[in-house]
């Protein structure tokens, strides 16, 4: 059906091919537009219109079919249905052209504001770019999905994607009578409920297994659950402002660029407030440290109720402004709910809480390996969402600006907090692939063996242009070893560490493979049917690691990937997004651009040609 992509490893090894990937294949965060001329760009927008005309109505009298439900596989039975193959084809061609994104949310807001034009535009979304990239309505609609997914050997990473609009938000006192009906009070609520409705899903499937192998997970936003966002940006500010007191030779994350790493002194200011941590920062007022208060509490009831039921909690990434406030809340959360010392720990799911590492940060690096660190001293179990990063050109924007009073950054240091270049980011990604991945090993090994091994933090692990930086600035030599593993004597065997890797990108997800069977974590696969590139893994590795995309978009790596892993338990995730097509119409609105670091360069493209390919073959064979 289409050309068979193969393993690409950075170091070819004979029994795997080098993966030969196209362009529009890769994941770009820094796309560039081809020299079109006005009327060539012109014929192809108005053919893709044409398209996307045709095949909207094509949708609007057939039924739904999720997106995820086929294969982009010849070898495979499962195909989806041409209704499903019309509506990627239409978005795509819609997501092919930038100027049509970027009026995405404009449009959107205006048209629903028009009565009668409000149901005509509610019903395209729906039929578009909704059952494209929503799973659903509701967290119990979402179920049928849930078990369509695991049919193809893949689990879910639930998202209730509803937003608070931050301008309503941040208007002051809420003078509602009751707290329960205040939107992000609400979401707080729902959060609680996706809960249980993965915890009985997985229940239903594996009802005497326990919480072993469970691939239904739970992502959540923190700029959703608060009544003002900006009080997030207001205690980073504050965090920020006090790292520059912190002394150099005691503290070596100090020179960690922005949003730097955290500490569990940043979270002093709402735990033990005192009217001297107010009196240098203007900014964080009381109504604030009430707000964050009460959401830390709101998020401790989420995850004491996630440990309890068995579902890891994903806690996104979001804007560097936002990160440092976000960074000290996840600590503090990783530190109480993935504790290795708490009673019953054996039985639960670790690590429960997940944060989001993102590594287009120029921090990344040097920010994971003192988490590594930090889990290790204060025994609790890390877990980590690794990502390149889907707000680049903002960043960039805010950065150059922060000067203006009208500027959201909050950085203090003269370069961007975002690196330049793709292939440092790239360089990034990989590097911090190889250093989770030998810390899962010496975790597997701390529990089988007992044995405790140091993790080799070196070329090997960090492959860069700026090693020689990232050892200096932890007072590391080039040929450092760091015990990042607990103590396998004292300590429970349970996982110490768990990776969530979220990449579109085919070479990293390669790389991933490679670097399973190349640190011991996975093997060669006889059995496979594709010879020479199928693995397998036990049931060790899966339950610390997974690698997840997003719903709707790169089901063709999706199903490349599960293809070639051998386990027990579904190896890849996806995010799958579900809430009423009102409520997230803010959320499809973001994403559209946010996106278009996953689509551009030819991403879209590649999706919309990928599903013509296919439209092709059902009518002319």
């Amino acid at each position: 059906m289409f050309p068979r992509a193969r393993l690409g490893f950075l170091t070819p090894r004979p029994r795997y091919p080098f993966l030969h990937a196209k362009p529009c294949q890769r994941r770009a965060l820094y796309s560039t537009t081809p020299n079109v001329t006005s009327t060539s760009r012109t014929r192809r927008s108005a053919a893709r219109i044409t398209a996307i005309t045709a095949g909207t109505a094509l949708l609007l009298t057939t039924s739904t079919v999720y997106a995820s439900s086929g294969a982009d596989e010849a070898e495979l039975a499962a195909r989806p249905a041409l209704s499903s193959l019309v509506r990627a084809y239409a978005v795509y061609s819609m997501c092919s052209i930038p100027a049509l994104v970027d009026a995405a949310p404009g449009m959107l807001s205006t048209l629903s504001s028009v009565p009668g034009i409000k149901q005509i535009t509610e019903a395209f979304v729906r039929v578009t770019f909704f059952n494209q990239f929503v799973g659903a309505d509701s967290a119990e609609d979402a179920v049928p999905l849930l078990h369509e997914l695991r049919q193809g050997n893949k689990g879910a990473l639930l998202a209730y994607s509803v937003e608070v609009d931050e301008d309503e938000a941040a208007g002051g006192t809420n003078t509602r009578a009751s707290a329960i009906t205040e939107p992000h009070k609400l979401i707080v609520e729902e959060t609680l409920h996706c809960i249980d409705v993965a915890a009985d899903f997985e229940a239903s499937i594996h009802p005497n297994q326990g919480f072993a192998g469970r691939r239904t997970w739970i992502a959540i936003k923190f700029t959703a659950m608060l009544p003002d966002a900006h009080a997030l940006i207001a205690l980073s500010s504050r965090i920020t402002e006090a790292r520059k007191g912190l002394p150099e030779a005691t503290s070596p994350d100090k020179n960690i660029p922005f949003p730097g790493a955290p500490r569990i002194e940043d979270l002093d200011v709402i735990m033990q407030p005192s009217s001297s941590s107010l009196s240098n920062n203007t900014e964080l007022t009381p109504a604030h440290l009430h707000s964050l208060r009460e959401f830390y509490e709101d998020l401790r009831r989420i995850c004491g109720h996630a440990r309890q039921r068995g579902v890891k909690i994903i806690i996104d990434a979001e804007y560097s402004w936002y990160q440092p406030a976000i960074d000290a809340l996840t600590l503090g959360l990783m530190r109480e709910f993935n504790s290795l010392e708490a009673p019953g720990v054996e039985g639960q799911i670790q690590p429960t809480v997940y944060g989001t590492f993102q590594a287009y940060l120029r921090r990344t690096p040097a920010q994971l390996a003192l988490a590594l660190e930090d889990a290790r001293k204060h025994k609790y179990a890390l877990g980590v969402k690794l990502v390149r990063g889907a707000y680049h050109p903002h960043e960039l924007v805010a950065h150059a600006k922060r000067s203006a009073s009208t500027s959201t950054s909050i950085s203090p240091d003269d370069l961007p907090p975002v690196w330049s270049s793709k292939k440092d980011t790239d360089n990034a990604y990989n590097g911090c692939v190889r250093l989770l991945l030998a810390a899962v090993k010496a975790d597997v090994d701390r529990c089988t063996t007992g044995k405790v091994a140091a993790v080799p933090v070196e070329a090997g692990n960090i492959q860069s242009s700026w090693a020689s930086w990232f050892y200096g600035l932890l007072g590391w030599s080039a040929s450092s070893s760091v015990s990042f593993v607990h103590d396998g004597k004292t300590l429970p065997k349970v996982p110490s560490v768990g990776v969530l890797f979220g990449t579109h990108n085919w070479e990293s997800c390669a790389l991933i493979l490679k670097e399973l069977v190349s640190v011991g974590l996975a093997e060669d696969d006889a059995a496979s049917p594709y010879a020479g590139e199928g693995i397998k893994t036990g049931a060790d590795t899966a339950e610390r690691i997974a690698i997840g995309q997003l719903y709707g978009m790169s089901d063709d790596l999706t199903q490349w990937v599960v293809n070639r892993i051998s386990c027990e338990t579904p190896f890849v995730i996806k995010y799958v997004p579900y809430g009423a097509l009102a409520e997230v119409m803010p959320y499809l609105s973001r994403r559209a651009i946010e996106n278009k670091s996953v689509l551009g360069d030819g991403g879209a493209t590649h999706e919309r040609k990928r599903a013509g390919t296919e439209i092709r073959k059902r009518f002319f064979g």
